[in-house]
């Protein structure tokens, strides 16, 4: 057998990403921040992207810097393909290389159907589908130029798009999120497989609902929260921290295996509980 193959035995968890270059999306805040985070626990050094709010952004810096590792917050609107560019240039004048990207940023911008203008319907696109393209193809490049180092990774590159639960799931009154997120889910699987052979693993995350300030309506007042619990099996609400670990394993070794696919972390909301007691 070959030995390589399987789990590392003993792993520290804090060493999971050990000398690996991270850059995470939209970090300065909710799941970006708490993926930003966990992935500097892990041992990576972070870079921490931020479209708006400079002091947030540095705070989630220093905290990662507190585990011993390398950060620094990048001002760029993914949206805007000269600013992913000069971003993630920047990443690997400054931090050498980049080993996982994390398109996490993105946005809402409700309407009922007849009433969502051109507008809203277009920045959610830019920024939730287009957006991940953009960081996608930029890390990428880094990727094939590199390639594999054995002693950092088993792939030459790890890209985690953030997805939703969405990506199957309907959602009235937010077409164009629901929309940007179906098409997340195919972009990753088409890259997913044209990349693999060159040793690049893409993959997402699907959270479902997540204690953050996107959503705080569905969750901050009890009678939010005891409707939002009915659609959720599990009956909690998910915390930021949930998905920032699902990232961490993703973007790690130990799931080298893993290519193509979607990971729910979701409580259950995408088994339909409402068929639990009847169909």
């Amino acid at each position: 057998m070959d030995s390589t193959v399987g789990a590392p035995q003993g792993v520290n968890p804090a060493h999971l990403l050990k000398g690996q270059k991270a850059l995470v999306t939209g970090a300065n805040s909710g799941i970006g921040k708490a993926t930003a985070i966990g992935l500097g626990r892990a041992g990576a050094d972070v870079v921490v992207n931020y479209v708006a709010d400079q002091e947030s952004a540095e705070a989630v810096v220093r905290e990662i810097t507190s585990f011993g590792v390398r950060a620094a917050a990048y001002e760029a609107d993914v949206s805007q393909e000269d600013q992913v560019v000069a971003m993630v240039e920047r990443m690997v004048r400054e931090f050498g290389t980049i080993d996982i990207m994390v398109a996490n940023a993105g946005l809402q911008r409700d309407a009922p159907f007849t009433e969502m203008t051109l507008a809203q319907w277009q920045k959610v696109l830019d920024v939730n589908l287009t957006g991940q393209f953009l960081c996608a193809r930029e890390a990428t490049k880094e990727f094939l130029r590199r390639g594999v180092v054995p002693e950092v990774s088993r792939a030459a590159g790890k890209i985690i798009c953030m997805s939703s639960v969405h990506q199957i799931i309907p959602w009235a009154g937010h077409v164009n999120y629901a929309s940007s997120k179906g098409g997340v889910q195919m972009m990753m699987e088409t890259l997913a497989q044209e990349l693999a052979p060159q040793k690049i693993r893409v993959n997402a995350v699907a959270p479902g609902a997540i204690r953050t300030p996107i959503n705080r309506d569905a969750w901050e007042t009890e009678q939010a929260r005891e409707d939002l619990l009915k659609l959720i099996p599990y009956d909690r609400i998910g915390d930021p921290e949930d998905i920032a670990n699902a990232v961490v394993a993703l973007a790690s070794d130990l799931l080298d295996y893993v290519v193509g696919a979607t990971l729910y972390v979701d409580g259950g909301m995408t088994l339909f509980p409402g068929f639990a007691t009847g169909g």
